[in-house]
């Protein structure tokens, strides 16, 4: 089957299982189904209280996971912050996509379609709050001309850096902050708290239509500056732990605060759905953007302090970090609940990536998918097959790429190739540390995954910087771009 029989089976599925939907909304009065998109920035696979961490907690998220599914096997689209939205966004693995660096500014191009432009096709109301990291002003990347009807936040990664910005930005307008002078750590007015309480307002107003409120938050990534009245921040200021690597004595207990913090709001958008009465009628995704960093090492703790890869009941360590092609990379937590829908305390152990997110969102949504993109809907695994009218298709490879960095999973097999260096191959299925290499013991499987990555890779082409004052403006600490990383008109 090529990709554009199976695009054309997935609308078709799309279409059906609007039909039921449509049955369903006129039974009961209720519209398509809400979409919320939690992104926690940097918050790792083993981050989550539910995942039997020692010290962070996360109640409101582990009775989502109670009440929902969550996937053991649903990766990053890349190891950092831009590669991996720009796959989330387009539905294209690092291949094909048109981020595939972290300067800050890179941008979509003109002609990406995002998962925006889709549900907004279909007439859903579409938020973003948080960072968007695909495109500053100045670029052709910026979120209002890529199906957005507001957005607000970050645009610029590097200016997410601070929590106390002197401003931020709503559609390109810049929105100043009471008191802030863009200190990284002090100032009067908290970022993110204004980020909440747009996100708050946007599901609000738009209770009474379909939305899709997408929702990249910046916490817990740091740099990690809080108000000292932050409820989550009195719970563990004066925490004693004996963590490493801090440019603050007490970064590893703000870092905790902030995860509590984030789970402590979304608790509060859970109630607000409740309070609106449409908690049946919206699915609701939690997941983190790329593996975990290893904050706070120490010789006791050489995982980072938090152990981001670290499976607290075995011990056993998915290696490498954010910004690595291995495993603790590319596993991030993915949650997901829909009540009547979604069964509920389901483990699965699917295996998928970002592209996926997008064709799984157009066919909730009844909406038609671009066909040029790498994604697969999971529909048929958070439905179950029978509700979504055919089998779960499945990704005969996997595939990412960053900065001379290339890596291929083909079930359980992983190929991995570092800058400069050979190919290493891993069988997932004995060796989740990936410690042992064995790609002389299997060439055969290994040539063919490098074929695969032959087959996956794409030049790149980003989009264009067209104001490069007003883009440096918002990009701060950064030097100018070079040729490679933008397109000349």
């Amino acid at each position: 089957m090529n990709r554009r029989d199976f695009m054309k089976l997935t609308i078709a599925g799309g279409a059906s299982l609007w039909l039921t939907e449509v049955s369903y909304a006129r039974q009961t009065g209720r519209k398509k189904p809400n979409i919320i998109l939690i992104v926690l920035d940097e918050l790792g696979y083993y981050e989550l209280s539910c995942m039997g961490h020692r010290l962070l907690e996360t109640p409101n998220i582990d009775k989502i996971a109670k009440g929902g599914m969550r996937f053991t096997q649903m990766l990053a689209g890349g190891p950092v912050c831009a590669p991996t939205r720009c796959c989330l966004m387009t539905g294209k693995h690092l291949g094909r996509a048109s981020v595939r660096r972290n300067s800050g500014y890179n941008a979509l191009r003109p002609e990406d379609i995002t998962i925006a432009q889709v549900l907004k096709k279909a007439g859903y109301a579409t938020g973003g709050f948080g960072k968007w990291g695909l495109g500053g002003r100045g670029t052709t990347g910026v979120p209002e001309k890529h199906g957005f009807n507001v957005f607000f936040g970050y645009y610029d990664q590097v200016h997410a850096h601070t929590f106390f910005p002197s401003y931020l930005l709503r559609n390109s307008e810049e929105v100043p902050l009471e008191g802030n002078t863009g200190a990284l750590y002090e100032g009067q007015t908290y970022s993110h708290y204004l980020i909440f309480e747009e996100t708050i307002k946007f599901i609000r107003d738009n209770k009474d239509k379909p939305f899709f409120c997408y929702c990249p938050w910046t916490p817990p990534h740091g740099l990690w500056g809080l108000p000292e009245n932050e409820p989550a921040w009195q719970k563990y200021k004066d925490e004693k732990w004996d963590a490493g690597h801090q440019i603050k004595k007490d970064d590893a207990q703000r870092y905790a605060a902030m995860v509590n913090m984030v789970d402590r709001q979304i608790g509060q958008i859970m109630d607000l759905l409740e309070e609106l009465k449409i908690d049946d009628n919206t699915i609701v995704f939690i997941c983190g953007d790329n593996g975990g960093s290893t904050y706070f090492k120490n010789e006791t703790h050489p995982d980072g302090f938090f152990g981001p890869n670290v499976n607290p009941k075995t011990g056993k360590v998915f290696r490498g970090r954010k910004g690595l092609l291995y495993e603790g990379g590319l596993r991030i937590p993915f949650i997901v609940r829909w009540p009547g829908k979604i069964r509920a305390g389901v483990v699965s152990n699917h295996l998928g990536y970002f592209p996926d997110i997008m064709p799984t969102l157009a066919e909730i949504a009844g909406a038609d998918c671009p066909e040029s993109i790498d994604g697969i809907s999971i529909v048929p695994t958070l439905l179950d097959e029978k509700a979504a009218g055919r089998t779960q298709e499945n990704h005969e490879y996997l595939y990412w790429e960053y900065l001379g960095q290339t890596a291929v999973r083909w079930g359980n097999w992983k190929a991995y190739r570092p800058k400069n260096r050979k190919w290493e191959l891993y069988d997932l299925s004995k060796d989740i540390e990936e410690k042992e290499n064995v790609a002389a013991q299997n060439p055969d499987t290994l040539n063919k995954m490098i074929k695969y990555a032959t087959e996956a890779h794409e030049p790149h082409l980003p989009g264009e910087v067209l104001d490069m004052e007003l883009c440096m403006k918002d990009h701060r600490k950064t030097k100018n771009p070079k040729p490679w990383e933008q397109r000349r008109r």
